[in-house]
């Protein structure tokens, strides 16, 4: 199956837990049923993007990277490859390459989509349409980092940086949730 197929079974198949990630879900649908290549980062205007919210094996602690092109702490995740079989495997690459973590376990299904400015070919790509995953790190995992990312941080809960993006803030209330943590 290809990546394309294997993204658009995916969303169908999931259950959006409010009204604007349905919203999304649609919207990122319809992207993929007009463009065949919406997989991929040469896709434009937008194109889908993967990510995961990576969590401590208890669940105390949440791991964001600063990213490089947009100065802010976010999750990590990036663009679709070849090799990945499904946006789920592009996320847990991503978080693994970006955490510098081995090990990490994927957390069932899609758990949060966003539609964002896209930091990348600026003037050619306008939006990201990122599909968010729920990954956990093996016990006494160190935040490692990588060159694709400027730091990597392990934060609790009560103490997230101040800037946090809404869409962040709200992936966090559906994984709490999720996980049976509160809001």
């Amino acid at each position: 199956m290809s990546l394309h197929a294997s993204a658009s079974d995916e969303l169908r198949s999931w259950t959006p837990p409010a009204e604007r990630q349905r919203e999304l879900r649609d919207t990122f649908l319809a992207y993929l049923a007009d463009h065949r290549d919406g997989v991929w980062r040469t896709s434009a205007p937008a194109h889908l993007t993967a990510s995961a919210l990576v969590l401590d094996t208890d669940a105390r602690k949440l791991l964001l990277v600063l990213h490089p092109k947009v100065g802010r702490w976010l999750q990590p995740g990036g663009h679709c490859e070849v090799s990945d079989s499904g946006l789920a495997a592009a996320a847990l690459r991503e978080a693994t390459e970006e955490s510098g973590i081995a090990g990490l376990e994927l957390v069932r299904g899609i758990l949060h989509l966003d539609r964002h400015p896209a930091p990348c070919n600026r003037g050619v790509v306008e939006e990201h349409l990122d599909v968010r995953y729920l990954v956990l790190a093996p016990p006494g995992s160190p935040a490692v980092g990588s060159v694709e990312s400027l730091v990597a941080r392990w934060f609790e809960w009560d103490a997230l940086p101040e800037d946090l993006e809404a869409t962040i803030i709200d992936m966090l209330v559906v994984a709490r949730g999720r996980l049976g943590l509160g809001s």
